[in-house]
């Protein structure tokens, strides 16, 4: 999601973020378990020393639609290019993931980790320093970019050509492409999450929409999409995706998720998810 000056995505703290932790002691997410329940008492996870929030468990919130950083796949099992990431740190740990769904300003603005809702998160979420105020970040594990999808036929090629053509521009809310567009002199219409800002091009709402790259060219694999909208072209924002934890974090879990995510592109494995979700190399998306 750039789920933020600078994927996935913005900030907002202050009265939400308490607003939000006195929310989420009271309802669940969605998880992949389908139990969406979290303890907030800690507990050693499979003898490693990492506190986790359920005994057992590598609970981890997350946004869906995300395709293909997390989605559910036809039998509606949460799955993406992040979840084999944070599942790596998982079986190290020797626990389940356990993913819970909720809104991505919860996740980024510190809160759903601070009420004990999840361990970590992972939603496409690209570490910018106002993040860092209330959260903590792994390692980056991805290299994100922006772009721009529009209705064929615009003649637009940038977004210098966006503005002067007065054609209407979308974007995902608390997104790190919102972030962007807006320091460049735009007001996008904002939408929820990237399957409504995707829907809201296709019945005609924004003739632009901004997106995270891989985000985009998974809409693109779709004829329905492909057949009537292009990719016109990429915002160099020099993004890097992390894993987010809890401020102040367990330096066990943050250490095992840092060596997993080292240990993968040392030995090929992290090559190997990435083309399995994206179809190409890593250095060889655009």
């Amino acid at each position: 999601m750039a789920l933020s000056p600078q994927g996935r995505r913005g900030y907002a703290v202050g009265a939400l973020a308490l607003t939000a932790v006195l929310a989420l002691s009271a309802c669940g997410g969605e998880s992949s378990s389908g139990s969406g329940t979290t303890s907030a008492s800690a507990s050693a996870a499979g003898g490693s020393g990492a506190k986790l929030v359920q005994p057992g468990k590598l609970t981890v919130c997350t946004n869906i639609p995300y395709e293909p950083f997390q989605f559910k796949d036809a039998d509606g099992k949460i799955v993406g290019f992040d979840v084999d990431i944070v599942d790596l740190a998982a079986k190290k740990l020797g626990v389940e993931q356990n993913i819970v769904d909720i809104d991505f300003a919860v996740i980024k603005s510190g809160a759903a980790m601070a009420a004990g809702k999840c361990d970590v998160a992972a939603a496409g979420m690209t570490i910018t320093p106002d993040r860092q105020k209330n959260i903590d970040f792994s390692a980056p594990y991805f290299d994100a970019t922006q772009a721009l999808l529009a209705k064929k036929g615009t003649g637009a090629s940038s977004l210098e050509d966006v503005k002067a053509k007065g054609l209407k521009l979308g974007a995902q809310a608390s997104t790190t492409g919102l972030d962007y567009v807006k320091k460049n002199g735009f007001d996008p219409t904002e939408y929820a999450d990237s399957s409504k800002e995707l829907l809201a091009l296709q019945a005609g709402q924004a003739d632009v929409v901004v997106q995270d790259l891989p985000v985009v060219l998974t809409w693109l694999k779709k004829p329905e999409v492909a057949e009537k909208f292009e990719l016109i072209g990429s915002l160099d924002t020099g993004e890097q995706y992390g894993i987010g934890l809890k401020k102040g974090a367990d330096p066990v879990l943050l250490k095992t998720i840092n060596d997993e995510i080292a240990k993968a592109k040392a030995d090929g494995t992290y090559e190997q998810i990435f083309v399995k979700w994206f179809g190409k190399k890593p250095g060889e998306l655009s």
